[in-house]
């Protein structure tokens, strides 16, 4: 049995540990952090995700992570961002620190980059946004990712909130489809990608994206 809880401090070594692995190659991130792929990239995203975790979204308790029942290994993690947290390079501030750890002034220039990109296709209604949901080559197939999708979203659909987020690959985005997701655009203006933006309504049937 999967069980899901929001991160706690000691968590979130783990859970960068889990992020920076199944991220290595992700092309949106590969933008932000560069350097060759393998442990360089690696490593560049581990302490890219533990900053950022830090700096935001464990303090404000919208961390989730999956583990066995009874087990204390992390098996995977999901990043949101809740409505009103703030977006823009007003929410960006506090992690340019840890852009500037991970690659410099590149590195800096190259999240602020990618985050105008992603930023503008957002909705502008308020939404619940899945900034990164990950987990490692070992625990796929074990349904972590489905667990940490109905947790989160049960508290959304409580809410009478929409959910927004972007994916990179085709096989995740059949699993957000079966948790109601849709497919909105492809994002462009990133080297070498387009993710796809998807949007969840809220559970009271609210379908504008708008």
């Amino acid at each position: 049995m999967i069980v899901v809880t929001p991160a706690a401090p000691a968590d979130l070594g783990a859970v960068a540990d889990v992020l920076a692995e199944a991220f290595q190659d992700d092309p949106v991130l590969a933008v932000v952090v560069g350097g060759p792929a393998g442990g360089v990239r690696r490593e560049r995203l581990r302490h890219l995700f533990d900053g950022i975790l830090r700096s935001g979204p464990a303090a404000a308790g919208t961390v989730d992570v999956a583990r066995r029942a009874g087990a204390a290994d992390v098996l995977g993690a999901a990043v949101w961002q809740a409505p009103g947290a703030g977006r823009g390079l007003r929410a960006e501030l506090p992690h340019l620190p840890v852009f500037l750890r991970v690659d410099g002034v590149r590195g800096v220039l190259r999240a602020a980059r990618v985050q105008r990109v992603l930023e503008r296709q957002r909705p502008d209604r308020a939404h619940w946004y899945l900034q990164e949901i990950g987990v490692p080559v070992a625990a796929r197939g074990l349904g972590v990712g489905a667990a940490l999708l109905t947790a989160r979203l049960a508290a959304v659909d409580a809410a009478g909130a929409p959910a927004y987020l972007e994916s990179s690959t085709p096989r995740n985005r059949r699993l957000y489809r079966r948790h109601g997701f849709v497919e909105t655009a492809p994002v462009r203006g990133l080297p070498g990608t387009a993710p796809v933006g998807m949007w969840r309504a809220p559970a009271t049937g609210c379908t504008a994206a708008g």
